[in-house]
């Protein structure tokens, strides 16, 4: 009887640990092992993967008759030459809330996954974001999915620049996927909203970070309606986390330029929320726990009197 009670439980062990054997091949087989930061040489490999969605997230900026700046939808310049396979994603149409009179406002999160459905992305994709102009657009879109509940998204390092330097090749195919449906799983604490950062401007526990250039900062010039920076807030450039080729420093320069605990409260902010978002990007793969975009930004908190700021250095 004893003997017949030991076949059974070995027999029982045997079997959950070829199933469990099965399944881990089966992930293996079906998701390519993607950091959240790729190479232009690593896309190239996995390009055709069924599961692997790569999206165009181009926005330009262009200077206007007096001495503004403007922001272009980038569809023009995704038709005139794009990764092979690639969609594009509209953050001044399908994934930005364009009953805001902010730019770039962020759409609820039901809104977003279905944009990002329709464009193909489903709960068991992975998606591959780059831009052609710094990696902060695609750093936008990266954020919002990660707000959403998405995690099997990477930005490609370099951009659209990284990908015709590595002697890649363009193409002038328009890519339509089939809709796929992605659920969302909302991360509210992702995003911060005006009466969170005024709320943290008293508050030492949470720390406020300005990724506009330090002239922006400090008020010398102003590209919205007050100058100066919140209340606060210290001053990380966004700049300086890229080479001049574009792609991001090594992982030791970056963590010299975040020399702070882990574990303390962030809102990056910026004018529209969008090099913040790259901020963001940076400090989450540097291993901070806790850090929100305040989205609507110097856009939004400039405009209003009310809210304080100040000018000088940190």
């Amino acid at each position: 009887m004893t003997n017949k009670r030991s076949v059974a439980r070995i027999f029982s062990v045997a079997m959950t640990m070829a199933f469990l054997s099965a399944c881990a091949e089966s992930t293996a087989r079906n998701e390519p092992a993607m950091d959240t930061l790729v190479s232009a040489e690593w896309l190239a490999e996995n390009l055709d993967d069924p599961d692997l969605v790569v999206l165009d997230c181009t926005v330009l900026v262009e200077a206007t008759e007096d001495g503004g700046m403007r922001s272009v939808n980038g569809r023009a310049n995704y038709e005139q030459g794009h990764i092979p396979t690639a969609g594009f994603a509209d953050l001044l149409g399908d994934l930005s809330d364009n009953d805001s009179s902010l730019q770039y406002a962020v759409p609820s999160p039901e809104h977003l996954a279905a944009a990002m459905g329709e464009l193909g992305v489903g709960d068991d994709s992975h998606v591959v974001l780059y831009d052609a102009s710094g990696s902060a657009w695609a750093a936008r879109v990266w954020w919002m999915l990660r707000w959403i509940g998405f995690d099997n998204a990477a930005l490609l390092d370099g951009g659209l620049d990284a990908w015709t330097a590595a002697g890649q090749p363009l193409s002038t195919e328009v890519t339509r996927r089939t809709p796929k449906t992605l659920t969302p799983n909302p991360r509210p604490e992702l995003i911060a909203d005006r009466s969170e950062v005024l709320q943290a401007i008293e508050d030492e526990s949470v720390v406020l970070i300005d990724v506009l250039p330090e002239a922006h900062y400090r008020g010398d010039m102003a590209f919205y309606e007050r100058p100066g920076h919140i209340r606060s807030a210290i001053n990380i450039p966004m700049l300086q986390f890229t080479t001049e080729s574009g792609q991001f420093r090594p992982h030791e320069e970056l963590a010299a330029m975040h020399d702070m605990d882990r574990n303390t409260q962030y809102i990056a902010y910026c004018g529209g929320g969008i090099a913040a978002s790259l901020s963001a990007f940076v400090m989450t793969r540097l291993g901070f726990t806790n850090v929100a975009v305040y989205a609507a930004s110097l856009q939004e908190w400039a405009a209003d009197s009310t809210n304080p700021m100040d000018t000088g250095s940190q």
